[in-house]
């Protein structure tokens, strides 16, 4: 059922693409987005950051087509070539810890996203949607794809072990230490046997990229308006995605930070919590927990465990045994007061990736009071919100892998 199909991607030329290809904007500190933007001329930063060079903010539809003008001119240049003809494309990354990531970037059905074969477990912000659709429109193209997640399918592994036994078209290594792979595919027998591998499953799931899943339909319903002679087959009814098999999909949690206590003593505050749960003071040793519903928190230099006191608690529905909900609905907000996590500015979150002693450092250094850990959720837990039509919290997961941008181009 579900619609996947190749596409003609835009990418970097051989000689350039360790040089093009960046992270997302927002995971580089000033710092380093300077240092790029300063010694690299052809990094993909200076065309999602087109003013760089003119020394000043310039925001809205003005900064779209500066975008736009900054695409063409790497286009013009020869840093981008579009591919002849559609193809699949295999995208496969080794991290600085072994680990592997093996998937497919193609063409999803927006079709399939509004009609929920392609299912969501978060919700996105209208504004957000907004803003991006109004971006896409003005660009033309998107850089960076939805992450996918199907279960793991024999034809497909055959398919991919096969063709990586050739020599990649593209093979780099990043600062980060992680090494990126990308085979082309272009044996109609080959991308025929894809398609209708796709087409017998039911249902995928988004694991990342939820706003630009739902812009993605709002940009094809504007232009479909647009175009008298629309017949379901132009680009702009698909979005660039990376379909990756459930097993390869990491999930890491994201841990809680909270600026203060919501007025309460220290005493007062424990007390709240031994109602639901059985609290341990673990000391100046890093506690993290391994089960679900066990939490960790750390407070005034020490640690303590949270065990949920079952018999106090019931769950009548798939999200309500999420933690990361668990947390919200316990403690969160009936006893620090936080009711809206997207908003309240006394929460902040840090990607369970990152070493316990980084939550430990945030709070020793002042700017936030309390921090809590969880495990992460799993994937038969986010398929199971998605299929009973829930959503998870904000910031639930931390989802790997992370591709870079400007790799492949998906052009509307």
């Amino acid at each position: 059922m579900a619609k996947i199909i190749p596409f003609q991607a835009v990418k970097p030329t051989r000689d350039k693409v360790s040089l093009v290809a960046s992270r997302s904007y927002q995971s580089y500190t000033q710092a380093e987005r300077e240092a790029r933007l300063d010694y690299n001329p052809f990094s993909f930063l200076h065309i999602v950051n087109p003013c760089y060079k003119y020394a000043k903010e310039i925001s809205g539809e003005a900064r779209y087509q500066l975008v736009k003008n900054r695409y063409l001119e790497f286009k013009e240049d020869g840093v981008f070539v579009k591919d002849k003809k559609s193809s699949f494309y295999i995208y496969k990354i080794v991290d600085r810890d072994n680990q592997t990531f093996n998937g497919i970037v193609a063409a999803a059905n927006v079709e399939d996203y509004q009609n929920d074969i392609i299912k969501k477990h978060e919700d996105t912000i209208a504004s957000r949607e907004s803003v991006f659709k109004d971006y896409l429109k003005t660009v033309g193209f998107n850089a960076e794809p939805v992450l996918l997640t199907y279960p793991d399918n024999n034809s497909i592994s055959n398919i991919l072990a096969e063709i990586q036994q050739e020599r990649a078209e593209f093979e780099f290594t990043t600062t980060y230490r992680d090494t990126h792979y990308l085979w082309q595919i272009e044996s109609e027998t080959h991308i025929k046997t894809i398609i209708d591998t796709f087409a017998k499953m039911e249902t995928i799931y988004i694991a990342d990229g939820h706003h630009r899943s739902s812009s993605s339909l709002l940009l094809c319903n504007a232009l479909k308006a647009e175009n008298k002679k629309h017949k379901g087959d132009e680009t702009y009814n698909y979005f660039m995605s990376f379909l990756i098999p459930e097993s390869e999909l990491r999930i890491h949690e994201f841990n809680r930070l909270v600026k203060d206590i919501n007025g309460l003593t220290k005493e007062e505050f424990l007390n709240e919590l031994d109602t639901l749960f059985r609290i341990e003071n673990r000391g100046i040793m890093p506690y993290k927990p391994s089960k679900a519903h066990h939490f960790s928190m750390y407070l005034d230099g020490e640690f303590y465990s949270l065990y949920l006191r079952k018999t106090n608690y019931k769950f009548t529905s798939s999200l309500e045994a999420l933690d990361a909900q668990l947390l919200y609905q316990t403690i969160l907000k009936p006893i620090l007061g936080i009711i809206d996590l997207r908003s309240d500015k006394r929460i902040d979150y840090l990607s369970g990736k990152k070493d316990i002693i980084n939550l430990k450092s945030k709070i020793d250094s002042g700017e936030f009071k309390v921090g809590f850990g969880m495990v992460p959720a799993t994937i038969e837990q986010m398929k199971h919100i998605a299929d009973d039509g829930l959503k998870m919290p904000p910031k639930s997961t931390y989802i790997e892998p992370k591709l870079r941008s400007g790799v492949t181009i998906y052009e509307f």
